[in-house]
């Protein structure tokens, strides 16, 4: 017998769809600009470590989650596949692959649909929750990093003007973000520090044991 609350869930899963975007954690192949102070393996150490968080955060949450890979899919990874659907990224720049990631997940039916990375260690559980519950009365919801880029994003319908003319990975992606929707209604997030550099985790206590 299916109940209501299985039902429920089930509605959230067909309206709502998570993508992760993920690069594939090879040593000297992530996050390059911390490993130019600390060294490849602690990089990729911290990177693993990244990974592992954001699956714990995101593993039970009531929506449809599909992790994005920037090199080749993995079966036997972090990403659960009994919870995580597996895809490859398309495109020639951040910008294009996330426009057809989005794409995708419209055309496939999904109503809501929100993008994150995956190595946002501040990122919790109830900030992709409230960012689905913004959707409901807001056509964007913006989760602003430290960096001045963003580590979440999400809306309504495709809008590919945001994906477009943008510096990636560097201070200006929100502000000339937020200048593309500044007729649109939006909704932010509180800010949340990513890991890209070294000044992101030197004086932040989880990460001192990759760090000795």
């Amino acid at each position: 017998m299916v109940t209501e609350r299985t039902k429920s869930i089930l509605k959230l899963k067909e309206k709502n769809l998570l993508i992760i975007f993920t690069r594939n954690p090879e040593l000297g192949k992530c996050k390059t600009r911390l490993a130019a102070t600390i060294g490849d393996q602690a990089a990729l150490n911290i990177y693993k470590f990244l990974l592992e968080h954001t699956a714990t955060i995101t593993k039970n949450l009531n929506v449809s989650k599909e992790v994005h890979y920037s090199i080749k899919v993995r079966k036997d990874d972090v990403w659960d596949s009994t919870i995580y659907s597996k895809k490859q990224q398309i495109g020639e720049d951040l910008g294009q692959r996330m426009e057809n990631a989005f794409k995708q997940g419209f055309a496939n039916g999904y109503q809501n649909i929100i993008i994150i990375g995956s190595d946002i260690y501040d990122l919790t559980l109830a900030d992709i929750e409230t960012a689905f519950t913004s959707l409901q009365s807001y056509e964007y919801v913006i989760g602003p990093a430290e960096d001045g880029g963003y580590y979440l994003f999400g809306m309504k319908s495709v809008n590919s003007q945001v994906f477009k003319n943008k510096t990636w990975g560097t201070n200006t992606v929100l502000k000339d973000t937020l200048n593309d929707l500044q007729k649109n209604n939006i909704k932010l997030l509180e800010e949340r520090n990513d890991v890209d550099v070294y000044d992101d985790i030197k004086d932040i206590t989880i990460f001192q044991k990759f760090l000795s």
